[in-house]
């Protein structure tokens, strides 16, 4: 925050975040020009890696490491400049020089085309190429098409070219043919006067549309090594599901079994889901770039933006139907296992109820013995009454206070003793059972 500033503390990200608007500015470029563009994965590739190698550049050897740290770098090394922009995924380098008065249009013109970039640095930049194109640029009035249309197309000699007008100020020609030097060639011819402004955001838009088409299909090889095995998935899956509906299907090894099959599902998905998500998002950019080019129809060609799509929409389609049949085969996988935990739970359910029909057929036995011991318990408490009344009695007679004989006297109190137990084993059973 300036210390002018009559607003609150700025947010730690607020300076990085305004000027992300500022990011990646393209460049100003004087035509007639030539634009040597190389892309590399920059997998495995350290920002120090870069770094050495920009060095190597003429006049760049003070070249300060922290110069890397905004993503974006341009550089001027005598005769041509080169910009230096890193990305998630890769690294691009555009080498951006004159192109030489006496250069005619022929197929073999490009090719041959001297660099003021050193050929032995191009082939030492750290990574694997992943998109290559040698952009020329050059002013031509435009109000005939036809005309510009075949001086552009010279370029290329006999192969059959792309053409777009862009914006009604410049016409760009292509093959997306690779030649042996790993080059595509790209011409664009533009009005005299063309702003150095103007002619920067045509060369960024045209090879940022071909870096992120490239870029896009990237998952199409993932999605079509997936075919296989998604088939293989969704038929075991079946015979899964199939299993389910019989009742003596082992749980235990219909349980495996799912295990196993989401477990190759959750692998495929861990593997390329980041892949598919890229591919998606490549795609939303190169859509943009084609609307930010305004193109126009060019008698007898189809427009960049026709040959792109027609070719690129069922790559893009095959690697969205991919990760739909993942997304779906892992729900189909959910609601399986949901199935195969109700029948578990069912089945649960049915053995706790017989476990629960044995405890009480085996409690309804025990309450049985026990009332059979109760009967027995009244029939010994009464004898042992009895018995205690009997010495009582014969105590009583031999004091000569009892008339009657005590055996007759503890027999006639056998149904009292008996009835008195009794009752008061039905008291105690109240008391505690509650009845």
């Amino acid at each position: 925050m300036h210390e002018d500033s009559l607003l609150p503390p700025d947010d730690g990200l607020r300076l990085a975040l305004h000027n992300e608007v500022h990011a990646r500015p393209p460049p100003r470029i004087r035509l007639p020009a030539v634009i040597i563009h190389v892309a590399v994965l920059n997998d495995g590739v350290s920002r120090a890696d870069e770094h050495a190698h920009l060095r190597q550049l003429p006049g760049q050897h003070a070249l300060a490491a922290d110069a890397l740290n905004a993503n974006f770098l341009r550089l001027r090394c005598g005769e041509f400049s080169l910009k230096w922009e890193r990305h998630a995924e890769f690294t691009r380098y555009a080498v951006v020089q004159p192109l030489p008065a006496d250069a005619e249009p022929g197929a073999q013109t490009l090719d041959a085309l001297p660099l003021r970039v050193d050929a032995a640095w191009l082939g030492r930049i750290p990574g694997r190429t992943i998109a290559a194109i040698k952009l020329v640029m050059a002013e031509r009035p435009l109000t005939f098409a036809p005309s510009a249309l075949a001086e552009a197309q010279a370029w290329f000699g006999a192969h059959a070219v792309v053409a777009s007008t862009m914006g009604g100020h410049s016409l760009v020609v292509t093959d997306f043919c690779l030649r042996a030097t790993g080059f595509e060639h790209i011409v664009v011819l533009a009005e005299p006067g063309t702003p150095e402004t103007r002619a920067g955001r045509i060369c960024q838009r045209l090879l940022e549309l071909e870096t992120y088409r490239l870029m896009a299909l990237r998952g199409l090889p993932a999605a079509k090594s997936l075919g296989a095995t998604l088939a293989e998935v969704e038929a075991t899956l079946a015979g899964i599901t199939a299993r389910l509906e019989r009742r003596g299907a082992s749980e235990a090894e219909l349980l495996d079994d799912l295990i196993s099959t989401a477990a190759r599902v959750e692998h495929a998905t861990a593997e390329h889901q980041y892949r598919f998500a890229a591919t998606e998002a490549y795609q939303a950019i190169v859509a943009a770039r084609l609307d930010e080019l305004h193109e126009g129809k060019v008698a007898g060609t189809q427009t960049l933006g026709e040959f792109m799509q027609r070719r690129l929409s069922p790559a893009i389609a095959t690697v969205s139907a991919t990760a739909q049949r993942l997304d779906a085969l892992s729900r189909r996988i959910e609601r399986a296992s949901a199935l195969l935990r109700t029948r578990v739970d069912i089945a649960t359910e049915v053995q706790n109820q017989q476990l629960l029909a044995q405890i009480g057929d085996g409690q309804r036995t025990q309450l049985r013995m026990q009332a059979t011991v109760e009967g027995l318990s009244l029939a010994a408490i009464t004898y042992y009454v009895v018995s205690l009344l009997l010495y009582f009695f014969k105590a009583l007679k031999t004091e000569g206070w009892l008339p009657v004989s005590p055996e007759l006297a503890a027999g006639a109190a056998i149904p009292v003793v008996l009835t008195g137990v009794w009752w008061t084993t039905r008291r105690i059973h109240r008391k505690f059972f509650g009845h």
